[in-house]
């Protein structure tokens, strides 16, 4: 019998099996969906619209993660696991790859020059997390 990527993970300390909960995954399908929304807000700043983007993205992926089971306490990690929760192409975890790599030069060295390109991407790839997750339906108890 072979184990799956996720049960893997947890055998080597990546991630943590934990049963889903439907409230909090709805809470993290709700964040995301309200930021991926707000992201798409030309009126502000490519800055924000970024942020909210990158935290739009991170939630929906937790939420995938979460469904199916497991929690993982490193961003990078969830982004990962897509190609596991959601069967997502590499293009698109990638362009999520690419934005934490961003977003960590910003949060430790202070410095965000967002492209307008990897925002567009984000906020696409965002968007197919969400569509994925949502296919998911209700986690069953």
């Amino acid at each position: 019998m072979t184990s799956s990527p996720l049960d893997n993970l947890v055998r080597v300390g990546q991630l943590k099996a934990e049963p889903p909960a439907q409230a909090e995954i709805d809470g993290l399908i709700h964040s995301g969906t309200v930021r991926l929304q707000d992201s798409q807000l030309t009126s502000l700043c490519m800055e924000s619209r970024f942020d909210l983007a990158y935290n739009a993205a991170h939630a929906l992926s937790l939420a995938a993660l979460r469904c199916h089971g497991y929690r993982s306490e490193n961003r990078y990690q969830v982004f990962q696991c897509l190609a596991h929760t959601l069967k997502l192409e590499p293009l698109q975890w990638r362009a999520l790859s690419q934005a934490h790599n961003k977003r960590n030069l910003a949060e430790y060295e202070g410095g965000l020059d967002v492209e307008g390109a990897l925002l567009d991407a984000l906020i696409r790839s965002a968007q197919v997390v969400l569509n994925g997750v949502t296919a998911l339906g209700p986690v069953h108890r």
